[in-house]
């Protein structure tokens, strides 16, 4: 009888471990609003940085943000935020 309910144990815990009604810790489910969220911050983030730099070196404002978003897009084409 031990054996039984030990059995019965180990076999209901295989079947139920991958269960995703079970699991206590599912993953939410991905969204397209966090990664443009994700991008959007990344673009704003590398422009300021790239701005500054440029300015830094001597460059006008207004070029310098040119250049920066030129180099963005060139860089990081493959981003939905570069096109913009």
């Amino acid at each position: 009888m031990k054996r039984l309910l030990i059995f019965l144990l180990i076999l209901s815990t295989a079947l139920f471990a991958g269960c995703k009604h079970f699991r206590k810790n599912r993953k939410p489910k991905e969204t397209t609003a966090v990664a443009t969220d994700v991008e959007e911050t990344l673009r704003q983030r590398w422009m300021e940085k790239r701005t500054a730099e440029l300015v830094a070196q001597g460059l006008r404002v207004d070029i310098a943000r040119q250049q920066a978003i030129d180099e963005f897009q060139a860089r990081y084409s493959y981003l939905h935020s570069a096109n913009k």
